[in-house]
């Protein structure tokens, strides 16, 4: 009877040790098979799930979610540690660099993603072709409401604008309105895509998001100033700066989720494979010295 409890003991431990050793080796298995969660910028929506697509058809074992609702929805989720990764069409601000520090101890890295130049729309049929900085911010803040104050028709102006917790938004209103408020009467959309059929659809329109959206709209050119020629928003001139309102666009990051198949993935989206699908979905990649 001894030699058979000892053989029952001896069992149960191997099992217990068997179980161990297979859970260890499922959870190994999950973290290799990895699941990357992304939220935050419109702007960048459309890029960063294409982004996933092709990421994921040449590593199965991935799987990535990609969700918009603005850059400030993504960097909400990142502070609350509902997201692994935060898409901004912004830099991250002061107060949002404290949340994150509180929630995790450590301050967000930024990655750099791509180029934007962030860009007017207005309808096929407007006449206008460019405006100035100060004539953008006339209308956005509704100093100026008719297109016959800016060289167009005799029409009402139709202003479209983003939501608030939109980076956009933001960079818009600091770069372009110096911080001053959208007028009142202004068509508040939840994204870019929403911007542009309004303005497709209306012929007294106009409104701002990213370049790559702008394909059934027109793109204005921008002026500094009324003694500086029009520059267009095209890849070239936002690669040079001299397009006036360009930007970079972002992905951050918790510094300890930064390894694994979260470090794989933000290394190939800034390869330049990774940067070739910038360019294909209508965004510009960025320059060589900053993809490393």
């Amino acid at each position: 009877m001894g030699v058979i409890g000892k053989s029952g003991s001896f069992m149960k431990n191997s099992l217990k040790k068997l179980t161990v050793i297979l859970t260890l080796a499922a959870c190994a298995l999950s973290a290799q098979a990895g699941k990357i969660t992304i939220k935050g910028s419109d702007t960048l929506l459309t890029l960063a799930q294409k982004w996933a697509e092709i990421y994921m058809g040449a590593h199965s074992e991935t799987k990535i979610s990609v969700l918009g609702g603005g850059s400030g929805i993504g960097f909400a989720a990142l502070q609350g540690q509902q997201t692994d990764l935060a898409n901004a069409s912004r830099k991250i601000k002061s107060t949002e660099i404290e949340a994150c520090i509180k929630a995790f101890g450590k301050r967000p890295t930024e990655y750099k993603v791509c180029l934007d130049g962030l860009t007017v729309y207005v309808n096929q049929e407007n006449p206008v072709k460019e405006l100035t900085l100060e004539q953008l911010e006339g209308i956005f803040t509704g100093k100026i409401k008719n297109w016959k104050e800016v060289g167009g028709n005799d029409a009402a102006i139709t202003v479209y604008s983003r939501e608030n917790s939109s980076g956009t938004y933001e960079f818009f209103k600091e770069h372009v309105l110096k911080g001053k408020d959208f007028v009142a009467s202004a068509q508040t959309m939840q994204g870019t895509s929403q911007v542009v059929q309004g303005v497709e659809n209306d012929a007294k329109a106009i409104g701002y998001g990213g370049a790559s959206y702008a394909a059934k709209t027109r793109a204005l050119g921008i002026k500094k100033d009324s003694s500086s020629p029009a520059i267009a928003p095209t890849e070239e001139n936002v690669v040079k700066g001299t397009y006036p309102i360009w930007r970079y666009l972002f992905v951050y990051v918790n510094p300890s989720q930064d390894k694994g198949e979260i470090a794989s993935y933000l290394t190939w989206i800034r390869s330049d494979e990774g940067q070739k699908v910038v360019k294909q979905e209508g965004y510009y990649p960025l320059p060589e010295a900053l993809r490393k």
